[in-house]
């Protein structure tokens, strides 16, 4: 089952318009992912363009995988990148704890299998993907945390800190180090989860990644390759040092030249503003500047340079020279990161969440001023994973997955007084109409008397409807009570299709599904994942 974006919440016109009305927005993106007509012409022109000689590309990897153990078919892609014909389908994600939402898996799917597909259509080409695991990235607010549903079918927030003090606020998550903390959320996570066949397994394989005094780079990187290694997949770690020396020409160019590059970003925000919304607030210069394990944005000044929110002051030649010394310093942000995969990635496709095709728009030029070769950007597969007890819910009801997304007070509401003895809402609403008729006939009547009467009815009806409304409220909770079963299967419905308000693959971490089918969940996913169609995808499982 497929249901049109444009039929869900929180997605921006931007997106939809790429994904549906692509004329609408081609100034932004030249390439439109769909014409595959043109994909030979595209993959030809990123074979030949200039970019860091792939020998340095394979020995990074090489070493990066060092003292891992992974599977020949990565090693083989590995390999593969040394081919001038060997393509990269590349996605990334910032590090999450246990693996985070469902999304990230979806957009690894969606790389693995397109290079399987891309390889069928185009036989002179290898393609391999690579997961972008984005370290640098900041915000351990938002990588701190997981939701799973417990054994009451409730949304269970599991975290590894109940409160993150300055030594965790503004380093690169990558680079943290978990404590004896860690162990106390994997405990919280095994005793929130129902006692399945598979429990143990799941926990046993976050405990082999996740303990004390691993980082959350080596623990997230452990725990995707146990799910995809076997398929081949790639993942780069871009905090690597001998990375950050091959992006030393990037990053002098950014500072060298950042007033002409924001005049260009400026513009074409500007222009982007003008039918839609831009993503990303656009900074002067679009570095981080990395000083004791505390990642700052680079600024202008007088004087040069400064670091944001601190005192220290660069001159241009300070900064230049720290460039060239110690470049693993330095980190791009949201808007240099694509130049900086790409400036070293043979990237034929780049696998996107509306998100970030919302931020290409404002990225693309930085492509021309870099001189480096634009990738197609391909939107990931969206999914819902809909479990039989739900769908058998869902049935009951009469519903469907938009329905019950897009209105929620209201449906409930209706729904209850569908299997109430007693139909709330229309008694409400009757009497609501009486309550208006009663008042408008006062209304006519007194100003026969006196236009001074009609002020105080106009209060009188004021309260009269407060007091109506605090009746309602407490009719309706009375009736929810009466009907707790009723209540509790609806809240299923809806914690299960739209928790907090937001898709499934946005909130829910793997671990639920795991703990309930096992690993082979994955490979449904895979069978099941469409990559061609985009729209989003209902997928049911546990269902004969």
């Amino acid at each position: 089952m497929f249901i049109n974006f444009s039929d869900l919440p929180n997605f921006s016109n931007l997106f939809l318009d790429y994904v549906y009305e692509f004329d609408k927005v081609k100034e932004f993106y030249n390439f439109n992912f769909r014409n595959s007509e043109q994909y030979q012409s595209k993959f030809n022109e990123i074979r030949s363009s200039n970019r860091i000689p792939r020998e340095i590309l394979h020995k990074i990897l090489l070493e990066q995988y060092g003292n891992l153990q992974y599977s020949k078919r990565t090693y083989n892609n590995i390999n593969l990148l040394n081919a001038e014909n060997t393509l990269a389908v590349v996605t990334g994600q910032q590090l999450t704890i246990f693996g985070g939402p469902l999304y990230t898996f979806y957009k690894i799917i969606t790389a693995i299998k397109l290079c399987t597909k891309l390889k069928e259509s185009y036989v002179d080409y290898n393609f391999v993907p690579i997961f972008w695991m984005e370290g640098d990235d900041h915000d351990f607010e938002e990588v701190n945390s997981i939701n799973i549903f417990n054994g009451d079918n409730e949304i269970q927030l599991i975290q590894y800190l109940e409160s993150i003090d300055n030594n965790y606020e503004s380093g690169s998550v990558g680079s943290v180090l978990f404590d004896e903390r860690i162990d106390i959320s994997i405990e919280r996570l095994n005793s929130s989860l129902r006692d399945t066949d598979f429990k143990s397994e799941l926990i046993e394989l976050i405990r082999k990644h996740y303990s004390n005094g691993k980082s959350f780079k080596s623990s997230f990187r452990g725990l995707l390759m146990s799910f995809f290694d076997e398929y081949g997949l790639i993942i780069f770690d871009p905090q690597d040092k001998k990375y950050k020396t091959l992006l030393k020409p990037i990053f002098e160019n950014e500072i060298n030249n950042y007033e002409s590059h924001t005049k260009v970003i400026l513009r074409r925000s500007a222009h982007l503003e003008e039918g839609y919304h831009a993503q990303v607030k656009v900074k002067p210069i679009n570095l981080f500047f990395s000083e004791n394990n505390k990642r700052h944005l680079i600024e202008p000044d007088d004087a040069g340079f400064k670091l944001k929110n601190k005192r220290k002051k660069f001159t241009k030649e300070e900064m230049l020279n720290l460039i060239n010394e110690n470049p693993e310093f330095f980190s791009p942000n949201v808007l240099m990161r694509p130049i900086c995969q790409d400036y070293i990635l043979p990237t034929a496709l780049y696998i996107a969440g509306p998100s970030e095709i919302s931020y290409f728009a404002q990225v693309i030029p930085y492509y021309n001023i870099y001189n480096i070769t634009q990738p197609i950007i391909y939107p990931r597969a969206s999914v819902t994973i809909l479990e039989k007890s739900v769908k058998n819910l869902i049935e009951k009801y009469n519903l469907t997955i938009p329905s019950i997304i897009q209105d929620k007070d209201y449906l409930f509401q209706n729904i209850l007084n569908d299997n109430a003895e007693v139909n709330t809402l229309d008694v409400f609403n009757k009497s609501q109409i009486l309550i208006d008729d009663v008042f408008k006939y006062l209304e006519n009547e007194l100003m026969k008397i006196d236009n001074s009467l009609i002020d105080p009815l106009a209060k009188t009806k004021e309260k009269t409807l407060s007091h109506f409304d605090i009746l309602k409220a407490r009719t309706n909770s009375i009736q929810i009570k009466k009907n707790e079963i009723l209540n509790r299967q609806l809240n299923k419905i809806f914690n299960s299709v739209f928790p907090n308000s937001f898709l499934q693959e946005r909130v829910i971490n793997f671990s639920y599904y795991y703990n309930k089918y096992g690993k082979e969940i994955f490979s449904t996913l895979f069978d099941e994942i469409s990559i061609s169609k985009f729209e989003h995808q209902i997928i049911e499982i546990g269902i004969n």
